[in-house]
């Protein structure tokens, strides 16, 4: 069943802004945002497990190292 929401006028113009076409809904655009967010979530965690790995392996370099101190 849809449900109204109560969003302000600077929200609503930045969802129009975001609209890929005129005709798409807002419920799209924000299922997009969602998606995307997610997306990017997945990917950032998936950084931090390499970067642990590479760690644990000793595939690292210290500040002293880069910076000559």
């Amino acid at each position: 069943m849809p449900t109204t929401i109560q969003i302000s006028d600077e929200l609503r113009d930045t969802l129009k802004k975001r609209k890929l076409h005129s005709k798409e809904s807002y419920e799209s655009v924000i299922w997009d945002l969602i998606e995307d967010q997610l997306t990017l979530k997945d990917e950032i965690v998936d950084e931090i497990e390499k970067g642990l790995k590479e760690y644990r392996e000793g595939k690292f370099v210290t500040s002293d190292e880069v910076f000559g101190e």
